[in-house]
This record gives structure tokens, C-alpha cells and sequence, in this order.
């Protein structure tokens, strides 16, 4: 191997821009030369419009003006997603980007407020009035959360929604140039070694040949390298997440909108709004077995508010990953490695861990097959957290309106799974990571928001009077509605900001 590794990206996209720029931002003393292969012939899925917090701290580290990339991908913020209907029909909470109450986690409060339950006090209030985030959410307020850790306004995150095609395209612009060359060209054919089955090099269309010691595979669906050539095995996950449809359209801005993605559960599947500066993102993700694709279209098209503006794009997937997403001297990353459904926009921020987890990995020398075991644990660790995060939403419903539902609510689950709905059932009792997705909030926002309440609280909860308990919460509640009823408009803030004005 050479001396400086070199690193071939074939595809761009959303994960192939963004695993570019991370490299060649991290890429100072030259340890390897970073080439990316893309043909403008092909497109990218391009409907991942919604993000995590992680995005922001992933910009930042890039060192990208927050209202610059803004303005460039007609984006707007994110606080959480709300939830409707899922559950029980009528039913609406939001998952908040943020903690409940003003300790990180949220679990001390939930205690509290199970306790006020338990003790059948007069003091009944919702679970959600103690988030500020959901609370801002409910106004549509938005502004950036305090430096100040003490502070209640610290106590929430924030995300992005924005056109992840024009979000690929503005990392091109940014980080295209002597330390990232970028091919134009398509990849016709794959040589590998003889003896190790490593992939030598790459034939374009053009006739060029491209050599390197590692590749990159972020070419989508299609799996261009994993699955084509090195035909890594894919482990199918439809059993538990059943939707493998997804049908698009775009309608115009809302005259109104609000810092959250909405999600609202349908007869087979669920149905996504995304607001963004230029437009408004819809889509319906379905099971195929439960409706047809036609049926799909329909049930969108009478649910879209606002003229649409394209035509239909419909997506067939399947949930799972690729059971190694390091094999040989390739790396997987995105909808090559696997795909979990957008409910919990999820996508991007697993383009972010693979990349997080090839710099801690960086291949060199004979080390190598220690550090792709490694990144495969690290990976596959955040598949699976995710996986049962999901498949939580489905499985927690009294629905029984459709078959969908039916299924969804008797079907077998992950034995892990299986323990944390018995573990907070019991006495509210959340694990808490300290790597990967999600935090004790937001499985805490889940379950509360879809009818799990704790049969019981932490004894050491009661060793506060339950007047002083009382007296915090309430405190706490008035310092949230005092504090989001000073925010400005959402609306109002991205049009400020995303034009100079921040």
C-alpha cells in the first residue's frame, strides 16, 4: 500500500458530498488523496429532506455558515416531529429534539409526574407541557437555544429540514477542488483481485481506469460494489418494519409553518409533511401487501394541502442492512450499507456515523481487518438501536381498524425490544447510550405519547413532599410558557435569518 492511501467515492449524493467533505476537511497533513465518481445521468432519490441535531454539529466541524447553507437548500429548522394518530386513532404528541423538564433525560421528571397519577392530585397536567421544545413546536416559534446551561431555554436541539439534493450540491461547491477531484463518468465494470476478491480498480465508460486502496460505495440502492460485486449478504428486517413503498410529491410553501416534520399513521403505512422554504415535502411510505400503489397516490393526493408541484415519484425499498458495511477494502455508506424508513429521519444521520466511524477507523497498513471488525460493530450497534426504535412506533397502537394495524400490534418483536417496553411498563425506567440514537427523552416522548404510562414510580421519587413536587413542576411549566411565548415566529426567523438578517 502506498504511502498516502488513496480513496475512491463512487456516487455522490448526499452521502457521497458529505463523506467527501468530512474526509478532505480532515484530510491536513495529506494522509490520503480523495477521488469522487459521478454521473450527472444518474439521479439520487433525493426526497431525504429532513434531519437530526447531529447535522448541525457535522456543519459546524466543516466549518459552514449556518445561514448560507440555509438560504442555499431553501431549509428551515427542525424542533422534533409530531405523531399523529399513532397509537389510537385521534391521538397527536411531538418527539421533541431536547430534554423534558430542566435535568438531561427527562426520567427524574417522569417519576414526578407519575407520582402525581399514582397519589390521584388535582394537578393533572400533560407530559409534553414540560418540554420546551414540544411547546415551541405547538406555536410555531423558533429561535436558537441558550448558551447557558443553567438556563430552561438550553434545554433543547436543533435540526434542519432542506433539499437534500441542493444540499449535495452546495458540499460540491464547498469542498470540490485540489485535495477532492471529482470524475464525471459511470462505472461500466469492477476488478478485483484474483486471490483477496480486494477491488483494484474501476473501468469507465469513458475507458479511463481508476485505481485505489479503498473505495467508497455510496452509490444508493443499486449497491454498486456491495452488493453487485462483493455480494455482501443483506439482512432483511421487513418482518418487524413492513412498509417497502413510498410515493413523493411536492406541493407548494404553506402560508404558515411550523419548526417539525408531521407524521400522521394511515390505513397502511404513514404519511409525511415537511415544510421547507420553496415548497412543502409529501409522502405516503406504505406496505405493499396492505395497498396497492395506486390506492397509495390517492389517499396522498386527497391529504396534500396546496397546489402539487411535480409529478409522482414512487420508491420501492426494503428494511434491512447489509450484514457488514466494511467488507475487504470497501466501505458501504448510506442506502448502500442498509435502509431503515424515513420515520424518524434517520437516513442522514447514519451517513454521519459511518463517517464518524472511518476517521476513528482510518485504515493503515496491516492493522486493517482489526479496524473494519471494529467499524462493523460500531454500525451495526446503530442499525439495530434505530431498528427498535422504529419498530416501537408500529407495535405500540390499540389500533385495530385495519389489518396494517393488526398486524403491526401482534407481531413479533426483538427480545431487546421486548425488555424496555417491559422495563418502563414496570416503573419508567429508560436505558440510557452513550453513543448512537435515541436518548431516554425520546423514548420517553414514544411511549407516553402511545398510551404507555408506568404502573408504578421510583420509591426514591417520594422522598420529596409531594406539595414541593408540585410547587417545581408548576414552576417549570410557567417558565416554558414564559419563555416560548417570547420566541418569534418560525416563519418570521428563517426569513430574517436565511436573507442576512441573522
Amino acid at each position: 500500500m502506498s504511502e498516502c492511501i488513496e480513496i475512491v467515492i463512487v456516487g455522490g449524493g448526499t452521502a457521497g458530498w458529505m463523506f467527501a467533505a468530512a474526509i478532505a476537511n480532515q484530510n491536513k497533513n495529506k494522509r490520503c488523496r480523495l477521488t469522487l465518481i459521478e454521473s450527472d445521468q444518474i439521479g439520487t432519490v433525493g426526497v431525504g429532506e429532513a434531519t437530526l441535531p447531529s447535522i448541525k454539529s457535522f456543519n459546524d466541524s466543516l466549518g459552514i455558515n449556518e445561514a448560507d447553507m440555509m438560504h442555499e437548500t431553501n431549509a428551515t429548522f427542525k424542533l422534533g416531529i409530531e405523531f399523529k394518530d399513532w397509537g389510537r386513532l385521534g391521538s397527536k404528541y411531538i418527539h421533541p429534539f431536547g430534554t423534558f423538564g430542566d435535568k438531561p433525560g427527562g426520567a427524574q421528571l417522569l417519576q414526578q409526574w407519575v407520582r402525581l397519577a399514582q397519589e390521584q392530585t388535582d394537578y393533572q397536567p400533560e407530559f409534553e407541557e414540560f418540554s420546551y421544545a414540544v411547546q415551541a413546536c405547538r406555536q410555531s416559534k423558533f429561535e436558537p437555544p441558550s448558551t447557558k446551561i443553567e438556563s430552561i431555554q438550553s434545554t433543547y436541539s436543533y435540526a434542519y429540514h432542506f433539499d437534500a439534493v441542493s444540499y449535495a450540491i452546495y458540499l460540491r461547491k464547498k469542498f470540490e477542488g485540489p485535495g477532492l477531484k471529482r470524475i464525471e463518468g459511470r462505472v461500466v465494470s469492477i476488478n478485483q483481485h484474483p486471490v483477496s476478491g480486494n477491488i483494484e480498480s474501476l473501468l469507465l465508460e469513458s475507458g479511463d481506469v481508476v485505481a485505489a486502496d479503498y473505495f467508497i460505495d455510496c452509490t444508493g440502492f443499486s449497491s454498486l460494489i456491495m452488493d453487485k460485486t462483493l455480494k455482501v449478504e443483506f439482512e432483511d428486517w421487513s418482518n418487524n418494519l413492513i412498509c417497502d413503498r413510498a410515493v413523493a410529491i411536492p406541493s407548494e410553501v404553506l402560508s404558515d409553518y411550523g419548526p417539525f416534520t408531521t407524521a400522521t399513521a394511515k390505513e397502511a403505512g404513514w404519511q409525511w409533511r415537511i415544510p421547507l422554504q420553496h415548497r412543502t415535502g409529501n409522502g405516503y411510505v406504505y406496505s405493499s401487501e396492505y395497498l396497492s400503489d395506486d390506492e397509495a397516490l390517492d389517499s396522498l393526493l386527497g391529504s396534500i394541502q396546496g397546489e402539487r408541484l411535480a409529478e409522482p415519484n414512487f420508491l420501492k425499498f426494503k428494511a434491512g442492512r447489509r450484514k457488514s458495511s466494511w467488507a475487504k477494502n470497501c466501505i458501504a455508506v448510506g442506502l448502500a450499507s442498509g435502509f431503515l424508513e424515513p420515520l424518524e429521519s434517520t437516513s442522514i444521520y447514519l451517513i454521519q456515523a459511518a463517517i464518524k466511524h472511518f476517521i476513528s477507523c482510518f485504515p493503515s497498513g496491516a492493522e486493517s481487518s482489526l479496524l473494519s471488525t471494529e467499524f462493523n460493530r460500531l454500525m451495526d450497534m446503530e442499525y439495530d438501536r434505530i431498528k427498535d426504535f422504529l419498530i416501537l412506533h408500529y407495535h405500540l397502537n390499540d389500533r385495530n381498524d385495519t389489518e396494517f394495524w393488526r398486524y403491526c400490534n401482534s407481531m413479533g418483536i426483538p427480545e431487546s425490544l421486548k425488555d424496555k417496553i417491559a422495563l418502563f411498563s414496570a416503573r419508567g425506567f429508560v436505558e440510557e447510550y452513550r453513543h448512537g440514537l435515541f436518548s431516554p427523552a425520546s423514548w420517553i416522548s414514544v411511549f407516553v405519547g402511545q398510551g404507555v404510562v408506568p404502573r408504578a414510580f421510583s420509591p426514591s421519587s417520594a422522598n420529596l413532599p409531594i406539595a414541593e413536587s408540585i410547587e417545581h413542576l408548576k414552576h417549570l411549566q410557567q417558565s416554558i410558557r414564559s419563555g416560548v411565548d417570547a420566541m418569534p415566529k418560525h416563519l418570521d426567523y428563517v426569513s430574517q435569518y436565511c436573507t442576512g438578517g441573522g
